[in-house]
């Protein structure tokens, strides 16, 4: 059974760090890349940063030299480091992992990362 189980999510002041982590069990943890998207109320849900299995990364303009995306393969787990956190940031977080080569996918059920003074 495939898990992906995201934690570190609360309420932060605008300016502050949260972590994320993501913790996946069931699947070849190497073999796939991991995201992190994000789902604001009343709008889309949208990719903020991806690592690849090799560990390339990429990341949405908005959050560009603020938010910084890591995994750890002995540990089935990807992180999301948040810094420098704007009002603007607070979504529910979800953690996805993609199959290198098959059209698989997994999600997470997400974490509330709320920034409000």
């Amino acid at each position: 059974q495939v898990q992906l189980v995201e934690s570190g999510g609360g309420l932060v002041q605008p300016g502050g760090s949260l972590r994320l982590s993501c913790a996946a069990s069931g699947i070849s943890f190497r073999r796939y890349a991991m995201a992190w998207y994000r789902q604001a109320p009343g709008k889309q849900r949208e990719l903020v940063t991806t690592i690849t299995s090799s560990g390339t990364t990429n990341y949405a303009d908005s959050v560009k030299g603020r938010f910084t995306i890591s995994r750890d393969n002995a540990k089935n787990t990807v992180y999301l480091q948040m810094n420098s956190l704007k009002p603007e940031d607070t979504a529910v977080y979800y953690c996805n992992a993609e199959h290198d080569l098959l059209n698989i996918d997994y999600w997470g059920q997400g974490t509330q990362v709320t920034v409000s003074s």
